[in-house]
């Protein structure tokens, strides 16, 4: 959209160079992407959002530059009262140029369509070029003299944001106005001389016999203004936008009234419009007035919107006044009244339609108050705030996997018998069948997660993907088609080696049960699960308790089913959590402890375990026996190679040692750590490693 600094000024007494104008109005969310000087005047080239049609005219930005500066839209402002040399005179609308009704001139075949239409017929007018001021102004924004009533109209659209038409009223049949959807194959000549075949789809203004106009688009040729017209009809109109901008896209047409009209323009403009245009051709065309018609009326929302000027406040962390507030609003166009101290009821005018909400206004007056006017703060941190939604607890679990450096997949939940049989589950019972399934891919609803992991993770594979770390979150299904039940169940596959920098250089680690573990481990704690723990199943499987109940298991998938989905010479560990028993266990409830104000003195413990022993209980019994010195102990090295005997692992235990009240000593650390060691011999049969 461009605009011309007089040309506001027209609207308002802008006291502010054009430069700092243009700062101001791109602060206030109307970018100026471009600022020319074209003689005495400057044109502001200005990027508007698609949610402000308003913005589309010299009145709209007028209106922004006026509460951004604080002064008032002019009284009279605007074309319908512009002299002969362009400039405002404050007139109220004169009745001397008003003609008679005229009847039957207009008929519309469907309202929604059209809501409304008005047409001024106005007879004996001189055609020719325009007054130098107008084709002046025209031409600052890029758009080409035609002539003075064809120009008028254009004037009219830039200024005031509603398209209008001129048809020659001696080229219409009958001189009356149908509108209506075009015909099958229906042609039509616009005005650019390009032959366009329309459908039932489009929208088209037309006489008795053949249609005049795409309407909301673009005239036809046979019934354009020329210098030989004699008598015209101006058209103003309110068109479905849906309707203007799918005939803009299926014709390949792209008009200014178009780019106006699918974004939805003021409702109580066109007929304005329409006089305003009418007004300017008398003026600089001469002519009668000898009939006018108008029909419908466009059902305008005029919505009320409370806004509690305290929440504004709390909303931008201001403490911006009510009197500040009230201004701002007013200086919008909006409909100001105080109903109680602190809210105000702000009734929204016919061209803001995009206000719906007090959170709208918030913005309007964020705004324009000034966006570097508003404090920076740090946000306010709520200790104990609790998450119970199940809805909320799955985006936490999400957040956190991601935060892990999984990726979210989302597979189908209809899947083949070959899928599950592939995957080495039992597929002769339990499984819901589809009765007419689109496709063989898509046969059965599926009984458990890890399927369509595992084919996620091949095709990845195949993609020379070297590293995948997925997971998913889903329902299963599983019963009779009359009674299906659903349970959400959580999945993870992984595949692929960590890799890492050492003294010897770049490592690599292949992911493995324990890296899984570990993701797993990380994702209860976060999520204040206490009552969890793994234990070995089967030498591949491994299973899954919180609260000494079967949640889930992970999976070391086995070189047959590898071998069925094509991955070759690679090692793939999954993971299948029962949601609904995961929730059961989740306390998010937080406590913050200081930083510690002593050191810790860590002592390791290296040592040579049977891999039959679980590593947790292990790790409590120590942390039983070295309380309350002993304040963590946890697992820093894992190893199996030459050195370890089959069957048993070795491992090294951190223990730390801390005390809030002051620093130990040593004499106070050896007693406790050897009697830790003493434990680990006399109840776990435990070798200890030098």
């Amino acid at each position: 959209m461009k605009v011309t600094y007089n040309w506001l000024k027209d609207f308002v007494n802008i006291k502010i160079p054009p430069q700092v104008l243009a700062e101001k109005l791109t602060m206030a969310g109307l970018e100026v992407v471009a600022l020319e000087k074209t003689g005495k005047d400057f044109v502001l080239e200005i990027e508007i959002t698609s949610n402000r049609p308003d913005w589309l005219s010299v009145l709209g930005i007028a209106r922004e530059v006026a509460a951004i500066t604080g002064e008032k839209i002019k009284l009279g402002a605007g074309c319908s009262v512009l002299g002969t040399k362009g400039k405002p005179k404050n007139l109220k609308p004169s009745t001397k140029h008003l003609a008679p009704s005229t009847k039957n001139l207009i008929t519309i075949e469907d309202k929604k369509d059209c809501p409304f239409y008005t047409a001024r017929i106005i007879e004996n007018v001189k055609v020719g070029p325009s007054p130098k001021w107008l084709s002046k102004r025209l031409e600052s924004i890029g758009c080409r003299s035609v002539n003075n009533i064809v120009d008028i109209a254009n004037y009219v659209l830039f200024e005031l944001g509603q398209p209008l038409h001129v048809f020659d009223l001696d080229k219409l049949s009958q001189k009356e106005i149908r509108v209506r959807r075009a015909k099958a194959d229906e042609k039509i000549i616009t005005i650019d001389g390009h032959t366009k075949i329309l459908g039932p789809e489009i929208l088209v203004i037309a006489d008795r016999h053949k249609s005049a106009a795409i309407a909301g688009i673009m005239g036809g040729k046979e019934t354009e203004v020329t210098l030989k017209t004699r008598n015209i009809l101006l058209e103003g109109a309110v068109f479905n936008p849906l309707l203007v901008r799918r005939a803009k896209q299926k014709l390949g047409l792209q008009s200014e009234s178009a780019y106006r009209f699918e974004r939805g323009v003021d409702l109580e403009m066109a007929s304005y419009a329409s006089w305003a245009a009418g007004e300017l051709i008398l003026k600089l065309a001469f002519g009668k007035p000898s009939g006018f018609s108008s029909l419908g009326a466009p059902k305008v929302i005029r919505p009320l919107i409370n806004l509690d000027v305290v929440y504004l406040n709390k909303v931008l962390g201001t403490a911006i006044s009510v009197l500040k507030v009230k201004e701002i609003l007013n200086n919008l166009g909006l409909r100001v009244k105080t109903k109680t101290r602190n809210i105000l009821t702000v009734g929204v005018p016919s061209f803001r339609q995009d206000l719906k909400l007090p959170v709208d206004l918030v913005e309007e007056v964020a705004r324009i108050y000034g966006y570097g006017k508003i404090p920076q703060t740090l946000p306010a941190v709520k200790p104990g705030q609790k998450v119970s939604d199940k809805k909320d607890l799955i985006c936490n679990i999400k957040n956190s996997l991601s935060g892990l450096g999984l990726f979210e997949a989302i597979t189908y939940s209809l899947v083949d018998r070959d899928l599950l049989k592939k995957s080495g589950l039992n597929i002769d019972a339990g499984l819901i069948e589809i009765l007419n399934p689109l496709s063989k891919e898509q046969e059965v609803l599926r009984p458990a997660l890890f399927p369509s992991l595992i084919r996620a993770l091949a095709y990845n594979l195949d993609q020379q993907q070297e590293r995948v770390r997925i997971f998913e979150i889903a329902n299963v299904f599983s019963g009779q088609v009359n009674a299906v039940a659903q349970e959400p169940l959580l999945g993870i596959a992984l595949c692929g080696a960590n890799t890492f920098f050492t003294q010897q250089g770049l490592a690599r680690e292949e992911i493995t049960l324990l890296h899984l573990k570990g993701i797993l481990e990380a994702l209860f704690n976060r999520l204040g699960v206490e009552g969890f723990e793994f234990s070995r199943q089967e030498d591949n499987k491994i299973g899954i308790m919180i609260n000494q109940k079967q949640a889930g298991f992970m999976l070391d998938l086995s070189p047959r089913i590898l071998g069925a989905f094509d991955i070759k010479n690679r090692q793939v560990v999954l993971a299948q959590v029962n949601l609904e028993k995961l929730f059961s266990g989740i306390n998010l409830g937080k406590k913050f402890l200081a930083i510690p104000k002593y050191p810790a003195i860590i002592r390791d413990i290296s040592l040579v375990i049977n891999e039959d022993i679980p590593v947790k209980g292990l790790l409590l019994a120590i942390e039983a026996k070295g309380a309350p010195l002993l304040v963590q102990a946890k697992i820093v090295d894992y190893y199996q190679g030459k050195q370890i005997p089959a069957g048993f692992k070795g491992l090294t235990i951190s223990c730390v040692y801390r005390m809030d009240s002051r620093t130990l000593t040593e004499e106070e650390i050896t007693p406790a750590h050897n009697d830790i060691c003493s434990l680990l011999k006399e109840r776990f049969g435990i070798e200890l490693r030098k």
